[in-house]
């Protein structure tokens, strides 16, 4: 057990609701898996398409970016022009051969740690179906 491969995943996640979903789940003791290492932004919208390739560049095997649901931003449209960069992310994932379930963009409010939890372990177990990221090989 102690060879086990275990997942490197990354969350950017909105200060205003992912964030305190996950503190909440955290709080309530709601078990989930360990493999993320989240980054607090202040909007999904500030968050550059570019910074989810480097990611992945970097050694990352999965991505998951959350925000507010649509219509509760707190800075009025940021999760929706983080969601169209996204889309765009996964077409281009799609078009260097990377899997796309690798990424995903999910939407969390700060009373939903149950929810957090479960997209955590969601993530975290597609991420171990598919192992380790490809672009690990050329390094």
């Amino acid at each position: 057990m102690a060879d086990e491969w275990k997942p490197k995943i990354l969350g950017m996640v909105c200060n205003w609701c992912s964030y305190a979903g996950a503190d909440l789940a955290g709080g309530g003791r709601i078990q989930y898996p360990p493999d993320i290492r989240i980054v607090r932004v202040m909007c999904t919208g500030r968050l550059d398409s570019l910074f989810v390739l480097k990611a992945f560049a970097d050694g990352a095997d999965g991505v998951l970016i959350s925000g507010c649901h649509f219509g509760d931003c707190h800075y009025l449209e940021g999760n929706y022009k983080s969601a169209k960069r996204m889309f765009m992310v996964k077409r281009l994932m799609k078009s260097i051969g990377l899997d796309d379930r690798r990424f995903r963009m999910t939407f969390v409010s700060a009373s939903e740690g149950a929810k957090w939890a479960k997209v955590v372990t969601d993530v975290v177990d597609t991420v171990k179906e598919l192992g380790p990221s490809p672009l690990k090989e050329n390094k």
